[in-house]
């Protein structure tokens, strides 16, 4: 498979940079070939990938809020980017519920000041990949995995910010920017997302790795909970593959993909904290729930769109999803000087199982 050349010195803009998977989309994009250009209102956390990598060494970067649709407008029209993927967003779902105004506002004017943007650039040709979550789905605890189709809902903040933000980008589609067009937009759907490199709040696998690089107990509130666990490298596959398909034929524009594990992929929070305890010595948890934090049991998507039209599907069991995790910050916590060059080896890792050609 050879796709370098997709974006060798072409200008990608990437909102939300600083994050754990704008980070890492970077970081790839890097690699081949691009030019990247990051978005971002400021380094989220501490510790941080971003920074452990020092990622700012290879990207050209403005901090500004994205809200500013004046500032944003400026910076798209001066890039003329070749590629946007949108990721900047509130992403924590217990953080909606303390701060419901900024989630509401990051994620839903956010997205519309990217997408009022994108009209600067006039007769440019540009391929848009906006990143909202899985939990956009009005979730009955159905065990047959959401499809792109079904309904959308939500009844925490972040899940109705993101449902609304749905509803706003399908507007822009049907009326802004129908096919046919110079831009060309798409929408991807993932959520669960874990990796190397997470250190957000509020988070089952960042809280667990603070938790136990302390020696204490991790925290958690419900450990019979289900949800799509996947490495973060098959999503930003996705994302890439996606973008793709998108410059070679109308026929994705508009369309929204879910990207989620193996329809027999079932774990649930107790399984995936029994699996890092293997990988991890002295890790341990306790159950606090938490009466006035609403969160579904059971989150499933339905990828078979994502496998028939873009040829994606995950490609790691779920003991080498968490194994390359914990490699990850094992390496980490005990001293490792170059942890670029370790994620650059686990992208390359990655890529050998995808049988990509980078030449």
């Amino acid at each position: 498979m050879k796709f370098k050349n997709i974006f060798y010195k072409k200008k990608v803009v990437i909102t939300g940079h600083t994050g754990f998977k704008g980070s890492w989309l970077t970081l790839w994009l890097n690699l081949l070939g691009a030019k990247v250009y990051g978005i971002s209102n400021r380094v989220l956390t501490k510790p941080s990938f971003y920074e452990v990598i020092n990622l700012k060494k290879d990207i050209q970067q403005k901090f500004f809020d994205l809200k500013d649709i004046q500032k944003t407008k400026e910076y798209l029209k001066k890039i003329k980017p070749d590629f946007v993927f949108h990721l900047a967003a509130q992403a924590i779902v217990k953080k909606s519920y303390s701060d419901p105004y900024k989630t509401w506002q990051s994620n839903l004017n956010g997205t519309l000041s990217i997408l009022e943007s994108l009209k600067v650039l006039n007769k440019k040709k540009c391929i848009a990949i906006i990143i909202t979550s899985d939990k956009v789905y009005k979730n009955i605890e159905t065990k047959k995995g959401y499809k792109e189709n079904d309904i959308l809902g939500g009844i925490d903040p972040y899940s109705a910010s993101k449902g609304a933000t749905e509803f706003l980008i399908n507007s822009y589609i049907q009326s802004i920017y129908p096919k046919k067009g110079k831009l060309r937009l798409s929408i991807a759907r993932a959520g669960n997302v874990i990796g190397g490199g997470d250190w957000s709040e509020g988070r089952l696998v960042p809280d667990c790795i603070r938790a136990w690089s302390k020696r204490k107990k991790v925290k958690i509130r419900n450990a019979n909970s289900t949800r799509p666990w996947q490495h973060v490298l098959e999503v930003i596959w996705g994302y890439i593959r996606l973008a793709v398909k998108l410059q070679d034929s109308y026929k994705y524009h508009g369309e929204a993909y879910n990207f989620g594990p193996k329809a027999h992929s079932k774990q649930t929070v107790l399984q995936l904290l029994n699996t890092i305890k293997k990988g991890l010595v002295n890790f341990s948890w306790s159950q606090k729930k938490n009466k006035f934090l609403k969160e579904s049991k059971l989150l499933k998507l339905n990828s078979r769109k994502a496998k028939k039209d873009l040829k994606w599907e995950c490609k790691l069991n779920f003991k080498d999803t968490v194994g390359l995790m914990l490699e990850w910050y094992k390496n980490f916590y005990r001293g490792n000087k170059n942890m670029k060059k370790f994620s650059l080896n686990q992208i390359k890792y990655y890529s050998n199982i995808l049988k990509i050609n980078y030449k």
